[in-house]
């Protein structure tokens, strides 16, 4: 351990990287004790956590309360609480003679369109769900009155109705929706049996819980609807529509129907409410906090969340989004109304799909921990995460370096959400300054997981693109972008946060350090495959972009080095910012001058031969898969495709053009009156490489991994596809050369146009087309691809049609 820390210390006086004395000392000697009963990997890094904050507490911990925080629905409602009461939407609609329940987002369920169109991260949105000829309008809405308990009380109005040109025609007339709560502590759910059905009142359920006190549900229509209920016993909440369709299937077995089975296990804690109606059909539910004082008003507070009194409540909520969506973004002068539309939809989807999450990672060991047994997987400590989601259906969790571009948006939104999602996410950093990139917490997101993707290594990193919006968000402080109040607590978040960015930017300089000096690479890459074309590198997060045939110490990955450049480069602003002492030749300061060494650049990664910037590794061309006899079992064996090599690789430059090549260009490094500035605008404008009408793809048609599967079951993913994120930081540096004297100012400015329309242009197109925003775009004609929707970095078209840059 001695020699290991000695090496580390070494590897930080030569990388010139700066970290103070005291937290030196925190990191290599007090926290080694502090894990003595637990391995490091899972020992909690011992600073004071930044959710303890006060200004994370009181008013505003209550507002942010309730929310929509469960996207891998379509429309669920819980706390940002560890066991909190949870609320969902159902509905059946039919195919094939088949009645099917929809509730988790899923792409098979094949629905036209479904998003948050409007969403404030607050206390309001509105979704559209478009499914075969049905038509959903969901509305959200969140209030706090004088007599509600904690975190105040909701409604969510439903507006079914038939969209005749679509209509299956198999579809029975009656609306089939289904409205759910669930306690995730157990606590027993009250039903109102003697209220269904009838005009006695609008009371479905009651019942108490700790947090908010004595709550009630209720239940109002502007239409004559029948109402079913069953009741159920379960810790199990991800298979919730399971127990529904259990039901249903009894009931038609037994009687027939479409109908549940108006009974109730003992001591339920989920109670599922059937609502039948003809179209169209407007529904009100509202959930009434505590409910216990005499002086609760409960029918007054029924009454001032349904009907006529919630349609004008939702009216100014709406306005309101409009208004601020404006003064904002300040689209109105830049795109059109379409494209407005568009915009709207993407920064509500984001903020609608902001996710809570409580529950334990699974961490992969590695051969570094010293256990006396042997076990594959430890389990982190139980922590909970609030968070922006990348896609409702297919990522409907936590991702590392998604997170820092949903930042970028967020945060000039609401600061104050933007803060407390920065913050949830570097309170899960280890002893060791490592954070773990996938969250999977809890049974629900473990559920949607395939199993190899859930353990978390800790050599694995992934680009830091949180201290991307905490450099814009130290920018906007400096040109007065915050009021006073607002400006003061970000200081003292960045105050509290710094231990923790020093030990994450101390981890990636020692764990992803390179054998040269000032070279980085992606450790995590599979150096005994047999099955991959060309090893992936996931913890980049460009995946399957081509890297060294053959993965080594010896690599030099281009993208982790500017990485390490903008990391320096946003610590020594919010050094400078809290006048924090550092030595005149350890710091970030000097870190960041060395890495922008434009010089030292050219001479590990600048390949004249090629004009373009690579990375460099142990490589060969001579890789292709091909199909074999490979023994899988005793005296067993099985046709595979597999990796086959038939050239020695050697130490050498990467010979792959695409987004990595850019990432100087991307971090504006490269000086403005630089000839080799011109060759990377040729590289962006040469039809023959990168260059589309529907934005820059990640690879060059000239590679031989060009959109090349990478195995049997693996398609091609960054390997000439269109992504929105690297777009909007090429944009970013197009924007910034266009505004710097020099020889290639009007070229620059002059893609920069062509490459913003064409951007704004084609995602608004497949917007309209589609119905979704999408994870990736195709090059030849630019159609959606991957996951839909997908309103995470593909959110940034909003930034892009607002040419709002900041500092990236």
């Amino acid at each position: 351990m001695a020699g290991n820390g000695r090496r580390i210390i070494l590897t930080i006086i030569n990388n010139a990287v700066g970290i103070n004395f005291f937290n030196i000392i925190v990191i290599f000697f007090i926290t080694p004790h502090v894990a003595t009963s637990e391995p490091r990997v899972i020992t909690p890094f011992p600073a004071p956590k930044l959710m303890d904050l006060p200004q994370f507490q009181g008013e505003h911990k209550e507002s942010l309360y309730w929310g929509t925080y469960r996207p891998q629905v379509y429309l669920g409602i819980r706390a940002r609480t560890p066991e909190s009461l949870i609320g969902g939407l159902m509905w059946i609609n039919e195919k094939d003679g088949k009645y099917k329940l929809r509730h988790v987002c899923k792409h098979e369920d094949e629905l036209s369109t479904y998003g948050w169109t409007k969403h404030n991260g607050r206390d309001f949105g509105h979704q559209l769900l478009a499914d075969h000829g049905i038509n959903l309008d969901t509305k959200f809405l969140k209030y706090k009155g004088e007599h509600s308990g904690y975190g105040g009380d909701w409604a969510i109005r439903i507006d079914a109705q038939i969209n005749k040109s679509k209509l299956n025609e198999e579809l029975e007339r009656d609306a089939q929706i289904f409205f759910y709560l669930a306690d995730e502590g157990g606590n027993v759910l009250d039903i109102s049996r003697e209220n269904l059905n009838t005009q006695k009142g609008s009371l479905l359920a009651s019942g108490s819980r700790p947090d908010i006190g004595d709550w009630q549900l209720h239940l109002k229509s502007m239409d004559d609807v029948e109402v079913h209920y069953s009741g159920f016993h379960t810790l199990n909440f991800h298979n919730l529509s399971d127990l529904v369709e259990e039901n249903l299937a009894s009931q038609i077995r037994r009687h027939d129907r479409v109908q549940l089975s108006d009974s109730s296990d003992d001591s339920p804690n989920v109670l599922v409410f059937q609502i039948i109606g003809g179209f169209p059909l407007t529904t009100d539910i509202v959930l009434i906090s505590g409910t216990g004082s005499e002086s609760s008003r409960v029918e007054e507070r029924v009454r001032n969340l349904t009907g006529t009194s919630l349609t004008n409540q939702l009216k100014d909520k709406e306005e309101s989004f409009d208004t601020k969506f404006e003064k904002v973004f300040n689209l109105a002068e830049k795109v059109d109304s379409e494209s407005i539309l568009v915009g709207k939809a993407a920064i509500g989807n984001l903020l609608g799909g902001i996710g809570y999450f409580y529950g334990q990672s699974k961490i992969a060991l590695s051969s570094i921990l010293n256990l006396k047994e042997q076990v594959n997987v430890l389990s982190y400590w139980p922590a909970e995460l609030y968070t922006a989601v990348p896609s409702r259906p297919s990522f409907p969790r936590g991702f590392l370096w998604d997170e820092g571009f949903h930042q970028l948006l967020i945060w000039r939104w609401d600061i104050h959400i933007s803060l407390d999602i920065i913050g949830h996410w570097l309170d899960l950093m280890n002893v060791d300054g490592w954070i773990p990139r996938e969250q999977i917490l809890g049974a629900e997101a473990l559920s949607r997981v395939p199993e190899e993707y859930v353990p978390q290594h800790p050599t694995n990193g992934n680009p830091p693109t949180l201290l991307l919006a905490l450099s814009d968000i130290v920018s906007g402080l400096k040109n007065n972008e915050f009021t006073a109040m607002d400006s003061s607590k970000i200081s003292l978040f960045l105050d509290r946060a710094f231990v923790r960015l020093e030990a994450w930017f101390q981890w990636f300089n020692t764990t992803q350090s390179g054998s040269k000096m000032s070279s980085y690479y992606w450790h995590g890459r599979d150096n005994m495959t047999i099955h991959e074309l060309n090893p992936k590198t996931l913890s980049s997060g460009l995946d399957d972009y081509p890297r060294a045939s053959h993965p080594s110490a010896d690599e030099c990955h281009l993208d982790i080095r500017c990485w390490m450049f903008l990391a320096a480069d946003c610590m020594h602003s919010i050094e400078v910012l809290l006048n924090k002492e550092t030595k005149p030749d350890e710091n970030y300061g000097s870190t960041a001058k060395l890495l922008s060494d434009h010089d030292l650049l050219n001479q590990m990664h600048f390949d004249y031969a090629y004009g373009a910037y690579l990375d460099f590794g142990n490589h060969t061309e001579k890789v292709e898969l091909k199909w074999r006899e490979v023994e899988v079992g005793y005296n067993h064996a099985a046709r595979q495709l597999v990796r086959v090599v038939s050239e020695k690789p050697e130490l050498r430059f990467i010979p792959h053009i695409g987004y990595v090549s850019l990432f100087p260009f991307m971090a504006k490094i490269i000086p403005p009156g630089s000839p080799i500035l011109e060759k990377q605008l040729q590289l962006i404008s040469n039809r023959s490489l990168l260059w589309t009408n529907y934005g820059l793809s990640s690879l060059a048609k000239t590679s031989s991994l060009y959109m090349k599967w990478n195995s049997e079951t693996e398609s091609p993913y960054w390997r000439g596809q269109i992504w929105i994120n690297m777009n909007y930081m090429i944009l970013s540096a197009l924007h910034h050369y266009s505004k710097e004297d020099g020889p290639y100012q009007d070229s620059s400015k002059a893609l920069y146009k062509e490459l913003r329309s064409n951007l704004i242009r084609n995602i608004v197109r497949n917007y309209k087309d589609s119905g979704f925003l999408w994870e990736q775009f195709e090059q030849d004609e630019g159609k959606g691809h991957g996951s839909h929707p997908f309103t995470g970095w593909t959110s940034l078209v909003v930034l892009i049609m607002a040419e709002a840059y900041g500092n990236i």
